[in-house]
Formats: structure tokens, C-alpha cells, sequence
């Protein structure tokens, strides 16, 4: 069975690579999204910083009209959002390995609080037998 300080001197190495494997992690990239409307007569596309950065117009939509149009360019430009949250989403999801490590910390000091408490109950019960 392990000491207390080599257990504690696990715990510790445990804990230094948690935190340097949380260092490593970084949320995952936005890519551009290209969405069609109006039978792809209406074009817009979102950068990778989550800006509309370019919409193009076939100038036969105008034809239908302003309400048409603006219908037409908000369903492209919600559908180009909509892309970005998909690529997203489809990459693994990251854990918050911030409150990973808080939580690994809490319920390992809250082990070893408690190997102490037996381990001086063990004791002072093997006390008690030999003076018997």
C-alpha cells in the first residue's frame, strides 16, 4: 500500500498534468459558411469571424419585389449562420477542463483529509489492542 507522501506525491503529479493538458485545449475554429436562397439567386457567406462578409444578388430577384427580397436574404444569411454553428458543433466538444481540474482537486484533498482520519483511527485502535 502506498504512504501518504507518495500518495500525496501522485496527486500531485496528477494534477500538474491535468492542468497542462487544459493549457493545450482550445475551442474549435470557425470556418466560412456559404448559404443559397431564392433558387441561388441570393448568396451570402460568413467569414470565420462571424460577420457576413459577402452577399450576392442575382439582379432578377428585384424583379419580385422588396418584400420577396428581404425575405429571401434573411433566410440565406441566417442559413450561412445557422452553417457556422453546425461546423461547430460537429467538432468534438471541449470540455471545461478549468472545472475539471477544480472538481479532480476538491474530491482528491477531500481523499486525502480522510485517509488521514483512518489512518489515525487505525492507529489509535492498534494502540488501544496493545495496551490490553
Amino acid at each position: 500500500m502506498l504512504g501518504e507522501n507518495a500518495l500525496e506525491q501522485q496527486l500531485a503529479q496528477a494534477r500538474a498534468a491535468l492542468r497542462e493538458v487544459s493549457r493545450g485545449v482550445t475551442p474549435p475554429e470557425r470556418v466560412e459558411s456559404v448559404a443559397e436562397a431564392a433558387d441561388g439567386r441570393i448568396r451570402v457567406t460568413v467569414g470565420v469571424d462571424g460577420r457576413v462578409s459577402g452577399i450576392d444578388i442575382d439582379p432578377r430577384v428585384l424583379r419580385e419585389g422588396s418584400d420577396h427580397l428581404a425575405a429571401e436574404l434573411r433566410d440565406a444569411v441566417n442559413a450561412a449562420l445557422d452553417g457556422q454553428d453546425d461546423a461547430t458543433a460537429a467538432a468534438d466538444p471541449v470540455p471545461d477542463l478549468a472545472a475539471l481540474t477544480t472538481t479532480v482537486e476538491r474530491l482528491q484533498d477531500e481523499g486525502l483529509r480522510q485517509l488521514r482520519e483512518i489512518s489515525q483511527a487505525v492507529g489509535e485502535t492498534m494502540r488501544k489492542l496493545h495496551r490490553s
